[in-house]
């Protein structure tokens, strides 16, 4: 008899119908109330047109932010949605112009690339950017990431989980240091959030940039940024739009008048199309709760890492449960082939270089699941199954 009631949600993605799909970590499956509300969203512009904005549209990203607020113990009006994260920590990096002695901005070694290339490119040439030391490929050393903040650092964007081994930040650690010293803290959680509990407010954060694409399943298009609330009244982003103003519809020519809520961050019109798609999946995580979520990914990873060890096969994660998100990382040998056969079958994960193969258990996934996909990687090593993909690589891993 199973007893995981979690199991009970499997029928809301159509996706597991014909799929092991084992890559939440990268896209979350797609909630079947999508076609609903993608609908909803057409039927709005058919019958509405223009009234649509005066209707729902101009308050739909705060109010949608406000679903996620919900979940990671924002207060109400925090929380802003954008395309990417690119474009929410440009809009964060906006606010500062780094021309005073604070103008370091220390960062970790399994930083994301696109965060690391959007400071490369917005960081003027007399700001100091330091990389910490103490990345393994696994973990990061945190006590290097405290020792590097102080008086001259203007700000910390660390990851809460590393994209590539699923290795759990002490962020509230860097988060005081940065506070006993002047500094803000970006969070980059696109790794945490709907599998990893999160309290902004507990933490004290600054700002916590993460998304709904991946653990939260509500596709592309919904990053998320949460601003503490005295900041939403004192910073001023330079990459801003009329969205932000207190006056929009006034049409001025002249200095904005910032709204002192989540607005003040958002730029230009919304894409409404993907504030529609978010919210499916959004409620459907509220509705299961990520404490539920969080105690059967412990489970189901501490299952398959006995597994692949069993198997013997190299694991570029933290063996320690609570050092670790949702993902495990294994190197069977031959990662990248192997990755390729096993989306062949229709076992989808995903590939990343100098780390193997990204398996990652949701709620929806069964155990027996976790126990196919390692028995397929041993059938694919065993026959030689990889082989054909070992002259040529695809675009996408």
């Amino acid at each position: 008899m199973n007893t995981d009631s979690l199991l009970q949600w499997r029928s809301e993605f159509p996706i597991l119908d014909k799929t092991t799909y084992l890559v939440s970590n990268s896209l979350g499956a797609m909630p079947r109330r999508v076609y609903d509300s993608l609908k909803d969203y057409a039927d709005m512009w058919a019958s509405r047109g223009v009234r649509a904005w005066g209707e729902g549209w101009w308050d739909l990203n705060v109010n949608v932010g406000n679903l996620v607020a919900g979940i990671i113990g924002a207060p109400l009006n925090t929380v802003s949605i954008h395309q990417n994260v690119s474009i929410a920590i440009g809009i964060l990096l906006s606010c500062f112009d780094f021309g005073g002695e604070r103008n370091k901005v220390v960062i970790e070694g399994g930083i994301f690339p696109s965060v690391y290339y959007v400071l490369r490119g917005m960081l003027p040439p007399h700001a100091e950017l330091v990389i910490a030391p103490g990345y393994d490929g696994v973990q990061v050393d945190i006590q290097a990431i405290i020792d590097l903040i102080d008086e001259k650092t203007l700000l910390v964007p660390v990851s809460h989980v590393l994209f590539r081994s699923a290795y759990i930040l002490d962020v509230h650690a860097i988060i005081e240091k940065a506070h006993r010293v002047g500094a803000m803290v970006i969070v980059d959680g696109y790794h945490a959030t709907g599998i990893y509990p999160v309290d902004v407010q507990a933490l004290n954060a600054d700002f916590y940039l993460s998304g709904v694409l991946k653990w939260m399943c509500g596709g592309p298009g919904g990053v998320f940024l949460y601003a503490r609330p005295d900041y939403l009244k004192t910073l001023q982003p330079k990459l801003t739009g009329w969205m932000a103003h207190q006056r929009p519809f006034d049409f001025e020519v002249d200095d904005i008048v910032f709204r002192e809520d989540a607005f003040r961050f958002l730029n230009g019109t919304s894409a409404v199309p993907s504030l529609y798609a978010i919210q499916p999946g959004v409620e459907v995580i509220a509705q299961v709760g990520v404490e539920n979520i969080r105690a059967k990914s412990m489970r189901q990873t501490r299952l398959l890492w006995e597994l692949a060890e069993k198997a013997g096969f190299a694991i570029n994660s933290p063996k320690n449960p609570e050092e670790r998100g949702g993902t495990l990382t294994i190197d069977p040998g031959h990662a990248y082939e192997v990755s390729r056969e096993l989306l062949a079958r229709n076992i989808i994960v995903d590939y990343r270089p100098n780390a193997g193969i990204r398996i990652s258990p949701h709620f929806y996934n069964t155990d027996d699941e976790i126990q196919f996909v390692v028995e397929q990687m041993q059938e694919i090593l065993a026959t030689g199954a990889w082989q054909k993909y070992a002259q040529a690589r695809t675009f996408v891993t």
